[in-house]
């Protein structure tokens, strides 16, 4: 007798249902294996101090990061100089207006500018009347910028450019859409013969009518004749603070309070060939008078507008401490022999007194004279990057510390050479570590400075990040395992003294490199998960690490720590616990905080944020830049014994609002007693 299919159906969702409560019990009990607890000191009695300088940010010149990025330049090439020094050369991204019987268009060595020779030479055929009649809107030259100008209503922009002329100048500049489509904002530039027989500089202010994130610059004219130009720029006046800086990119990097900012590389420091190296004299003074040059690691040219006065600059508009990478005479496959490195030597030594040196000094006055009277607050200098296997490096080295060390005694110099497994067998006062590896090893390294030396020079982990299948573009487990890391370097701040994620930005249009920490194009950005979870530790400069100890069971896929800070908006106090799942399987961790008053800490004000996603390889994007960002709530139970289920594969942080009260602070003596 067979079952009526009502029945069967019937029978069908009760056996699911019981196949489910089977599988949810087994589930539940997997969940409760997984426990762990977190004991803190709470008392900060056995604290310790960490570096006011622990956690910051390194640029280096790669995936167009500052030009075209950071730096708000619209214009790429601006004084055409990134064909090369001989002529004809290539102008692009420039790109001409009309056809071969209205203009011609050529390179010329006739600039004004003695260290970047080269103009642009627009013969203009045709004419607003006779036989050979210029096309209504003009022929010229217009540029792109870099893979579009964000061209914004209202906004103003300034765009300076020189010019001469064999006879009266007509000349329209405006912004247009990229097929020439619409007219955004525009001016007229007119004048006689006689005013400019000779190189003359025109500026022009422009208020835009329109948006449109994929402009660009035009410079066009209906009158016959020969018109030179040479170093055109168009800048928005919105930049911080009017000193050059994208005003949203630069936003990103205030948000993550950084102590200091390690500049300009990286390899752009040393290049593929000394030739080719960043040479911070030919990036300072006017900008019209930079030859700026071509970066032959990441492969592409920069006019230098970003250059050593503008890092320094951006660090102080950061209020972040500057270290000034700078090139030791050797590059990837050439080196200057040890006892020819001395104008080498000579060169950083000048660097630094243009940081430091008063008005009066030779290079203190050109600083000066670029609107910096007083001397920029550079204590940290890192000879040379990645370089200590080269054969000249160690003798190039010693040149350059023993002369460092004479002239500024307290400038801490950085070496290459790792520390962290060998003592150095050279002066330092701090060494370099660099770390590009996969999730699973980089969630590993969270204990290697705990086997380090704790005498001897401290360590600078200037280069990390999860690189190759684990990362992406910037995914959600990659920034897990940073943070195990980080952890494990701020419970190692008595060895180590900075770190910084690497690269900090990248072009979306020029990936030289993956991951990145913010993504951006012409007028959108995002931060990737790697971003976010660095904000975890903006607090954590000068904070007091309290001392804990993490017991877990059938687990060892949790690091946690906690620290005590002071939010320097309402001077309230917290204590933090940072945990991070790197596992599968959500963690009941129960947390106890010894050593303070159980009503010491408050319900209201206390938070909990969530780095977390349903896919341990999800991405943030410019069409969803929020889907993997840190979830804050408010914690509804606060007290010294808390137990919190920690997400799996996620990175939870608590903010635990605390009264002021009298507690004891690591390095005071017994009778000595002060609120934290």
């Amino acid at each position: 007798m067979g079952l009526s299919k009502a029945s069967c159906n019937v029978f069908l969702l009760q056996l699911f249902i019981v196949v489910c409560l089977v599988f949810q019990c087994f589930d539940v009990k997997v969940h409760a294996d997984l426990n762990a607890t977190l004991t803190v000191d709470a008392s900060g009695a056995s604290g310790r101090q960490i570096p006011e300088t622990l956690f910051g940010i390194f640029f280096e010149e790669i995936n167009h990061a500052g030009a075209g990025g950071l730096w708000a330049e619209l214009v790429s090439n601006r004084g055409f100089e990134a064909g090369g020094p001989n002529i004809p050369s290539n102008i692009d991204p420039w790109s001409i207006i009309g056809s071969e019987t209205s203009i011609n268009v050529e390179t010329d060595r006739t600039s004004c500018f003695e260290r970047n020779k080269v103009a642009l030479r627009l013969e203009v055929l045709c004419d607003s009347t006779g036989n050979n009649i210029c096309p209504a809107d003009g022929v010229g030259v217009y540029n792109p910028g870099f893979w579009g100008m964000n061209i914004e209503q209202g906004k103003k922009y300034k765009v300076v450019f020189y010019a001469r002329s064999t006879g009266p100048l007509n000349l329209s500049v405006s912004f247009t859409g990229s097929n020439s489509v619409g007219n955004l904002a525009s001016t007229m530039i007119k004048g006689s013969a006689s005013d400019f027989s000779n190189w003359t500089k025109v500026e022009a202010l422009l208020v835009a009518k329109a948006t449109n994130p994929n402009s660009r610059l035009q410079l066009t004219t209906t009158t016959k004749g020969v018109i030179w130009l040479d170093q055109v720029s168009a800048m928005p006046l919105d930049t911080y603070k009017g000193h050059g800086f994208r005003s949203d990119l630069f936003q990103m990097l205030v948000d993550m309070k950084p102590s200091f900012i390690r500049f300009p590389g990286g390899c752009f420091v040393e290049g593929d060939w000394l030739m080719n190296a960043f040479r911070w004299k030919a990036a300072v003074g006017p900008w019209e008078e930079r030859p700026g040059h071509f970066g032959d690691v990441w492969k592409y040219w920069t006019d230098d507008g970003l250059g050593y006065f503008e890092f320094l600059q951006l660090a102080e508009d950061l209020d972040a401490l500057p270290i000034w990478v700078f090139n030791n005479g050797v590059s990837h496959n050439d080196e200057v022999d040890t006892t020819a490195v001395l104008p080498f030597v000579q060169e950083a030594l000048d660097g630094i007194e243009f940081a430091r040196g008063d008005q009066t000094s030779k290079w203190g006055s050109i600083r000066a004279s670029m609107g910096h009277p007083e001397p920029f607050n550079l204590k940290y200098v890192a000879v040379g990057n990645e370089d200590c296997g080269k054969k000249n490096y160690r003798g190039n080295y010693l040149k350059f510390y023993g002369a460092i060390r004479r002239a500024y005694p307290d400038i801490e110099i950085i070496s290459n050479c790792d520390g962290s497994s060998t003592p150095l067998d050279h002066p330092a006062d701090m060494y370099d570590y660099h770390i590009y590896t996969s999730a699973n090893d980089m969630f590993s390294r969270a204990t290697t400075f705990n086997r380090v030396t704790r005498s001897g020079p401290k360590a600078f982990v200037s280069e990390y990040a999860v690189t190759g299948k684990d990362a992406g573009q910037g995914s959600l487990l990659a920034a897990l395992a940073e943070a195990a890391f980080l952890i494990g370097l701020e419970k190692n701040s008595d060895v180590v003294k900075m770190a910084s994620y690497a690269p900090l930005f990248v072009n979306a249009n020029d990936r030289r490199w993956n991951p990145d920490s913010i993504v951006f194009n012409s007028f959108q950005l995002y931060g990737t998960p790697s971003y976010w979870m660095q904000l975890f530790f903006s607090e954590s400069n000068g904070a007091t690490l309290l001392n804990s100890s993490l017991q877990a069971t059938a687990s060892n896929s949790l690091i946690a720590s906690a620290i005590t800070w002071q939010s320097s908006v309402d001077k309230k106090n917290y204590i933090r616990i940072k945990a991070v799942n790197f596992g599968a399987t959500a963690v009941n961790l129960k947390i106890s905080l010894n050593g303070l008053d159980p009503n010491s800490l408050q319900s209201s004000g206390s938070t909990k944020s969530v780095l977390t996603s349903t896919n341990v390889m999800d991405e943030n994007s410019f069409s969803q830049p929020k889907k993997v960002v840190p979830i804050q709530s408010l914690v509804q139970s606060v007290g010294k014994d808390m137990n919190v289920i920690v997400a799996p594969h996620s990175f939870t942080l608590l903010d635990l609002l605390k009264e002021s009260s009298n507690l004891k602070m690591p390095g005071s003596d017994s009778s000595t007693w002060s609120s934290i």
